[in-house]
């Protein structure tokens, strides 16, 4: 395994055993230090997703056939007319900011990642996302255990949040946006050719990696070493969604010319991506695309600290990955997400995190 000294000059390529899908593009994990190719033409399509919301059978068709060729294409769309008050955003921002900004040291360690289930949850301090690279952000991720989704008295809070009064909050806007989740895969199994409800079980209350970012104001000390916000890479989910951002620095490999795509979403807007889950069962029909948070092109804005939010979709680590019928031979055979999910992230946490299923955790 690179050290992190190491990843800074790492190639993507210089992980593939750990990937458990082809991917074939080169790139640099962290920003070149010389002059990059960027794609100023390519525009990422947006989609408008409130008639089909409605009902409308017609409106259903089509969003499913833009939303499937955008993420055939470049495994990204961004999406308006989502239905969710955007005034949930727009507080979050301010709860994340306070959050990262007001809890101390000492508030945070008893709450260091640890994986439970498939996925590493807890507090990542910065520079500690990945052992491959020095990405300058801090991180919690929270899954669905971390809500009292069931409304029970007994919940503490305070096995999960360092401060009371997150939860609630966090809660209401995870709730609001997993009611996207249905009819984004519906639609995408539409676009597939397969039965659009083959996955309502799955994803009924589905399984869920909410992460709070706090990229803070970047330092000289920390730019001269070659660390970069987050490195490139692709999300070992089905599909993420991301509120869109103020502050700039999300951009997307076009595989196509092997260009990075600048993405300034409108304010309000989600942004949805593909992951490694879905390239599996879509039999590297829908890939999982590569992207990376960049500094800001303005030197102005380094002082700045950026706040995201991303909400990872996943299955339970239980549930088999397999190829969708009716998508030709299958290139992979059934896997269970836990195993899948562990061998990918161990590029991300050491060899020591891939694990086989274990059905009696709870996540």
């Amino acid at each position: 395994m690179k050290n992190q000294r190491d990843g800074i000059k790492a190639v993507n390529q210089d992980f593939k055993r750990f990937d458990q899908v082809t991917k074939n593009q080169l790139y640099h994990l962290s920003e070149s230090a010389g002059p990059e190719a960027f794609d100023d033409e390519f525009s990422i399509k947006t989609i408008d997703m409130a008639a089909m919301l409605s009902g409308d059978q017609q409106a259903i068709q089509s969003f499913a056939l833009e939303l499937g060729a955008a993420m055939e294409e470049i495994g990204f769309v961004i999406l308006t007319g989502h239905g969710i008050d955007t005034s949930l955003y727009e507080t979050a921002e301010a709860k994340i900011k306070a959050f990262f900004e007001t809890t101390s040291k000492e508030q945070r360690t008893p709450y260091l990642a640890t994986r439970h289930g498939s996925v590493n949850q807890g507090y990542f301090p910065i520079k500690t996302t990945t052992v491959i690279h020095p990405d300058l952000v801090e991180g919690w991720v929270f899954c669905r255990r971390a809500f009292n989704m069931k409304q029970d008295d007994n919940f503490d809070e305070r096995r999960f949040w360092p401060g009371l009064g997150y939860e609630p909050f966090f809660r209401q806007l995870c709730l609001a946006q997993e009611t996207l989740v249905l009819p984004i895969m519906q639609s995408i199994l539409r676009y597939l050719g397969c039965d659009a409800h083959s996955y309502d079980q799955k994803l009924t209350q589905p399984l869920f990696g909410f992460r709070l970012n706090y990229y803070p104001p970047l330092e000289a000390n920390d730019l001269v070493t070659g660390a970069g916000r987050m490195l490139g890479h692709e999300d070992v989910d089905l599909f993420t969604l991301l509120p869109s951002q103020d502050l700039e620095g999300l951009q997307v490999l076009n595989r196509a010319n092997m260009k990075w795509i600048r993405l300034n979403a409108p304010k309000g807007s989600v942004v949805l991506n593909t992951g490694d889950y879905l390239q599996r069962i879509s039999n590297d029909r829908l890939p999982s695309t590569t992207h990376r948070v960049s500094l800001p092109a303005n030197q102005r804005d380094y002082s700045k600290p950026r706040i995201s939010f991303p909400m990872a979709i996943y299955v339970r680590e239980h549930e088999m990955l397999e190829v969708l019928p009716g998508l030709g031979e299958a290139k992979y055979p059934p896997i269970s997400a836990i195993e899948f999910h562990t061998k990918t992230t161990s590029k991300y946490y050491g060899d020591d995190y891939a694990v086989k299923a274990d059905p009696n955790l709870e996540l």
